[in-house]
């Protein structure tokens, strides 16, 4: 099941999604200084491509460091990239195939938003279930 919902996500709306993050990653890699929003950026695209059987958690490491680095992604890429999955879920949401991706990409609100400090692991990684 998250084989078929993974390809009906890409190509509905994961590659758009994707092209969005890696847009972004690249801007960000143009100074030394957001290299790591970069970075975030371009695991965002990956997790963008083919969410299902995946999700985020925290780490618990994350210190203040990546709570300033947040703030500035929110003003920069974060709140572009939110309203593009928000747009995306209500257009999905239109039909009933295509609620369970809506839903999902309403999940990825979040992460959009704030990437710093996560990690994107299995569902079946322990650290899923916290």
């Amino acid at each position: 099941m998250r084989t078929i919902l993974n390809v009906l996500w890409l190509v509905l709306c994961g590659l758009w999604m994707a092209i969005g993050y890696v847009l972004a990653g690249i801007v960000c890699c143009i100074l030394i200084i957001t290299i790591p929003f970069g970075i975030a950026s371009f695991r965002m695209a990956n997790y963008a491509l083919w969410p299902f059987g995946r999700t985020v958690v925290r780490k618990p490491t994350a210190g203040p460091a990546s709570t300033v680095g947040n703030v500035i992604w929110i003003i920069v890429a974060g709140i572009w990239l939110a309203l593009g999955h928000l747009t995306t879920g209500l257009a999905l949401c239109i039909t009933v195939i295509g609620i369970p991706l809506g839903i999902a990409s309403f999940k990825m609100i979040p992460i959009s938003l704030v990437p710093l400090g996560a990690e994107i692991v299995s569902t079946n990684d322990p650290r899923a279930a916290y």
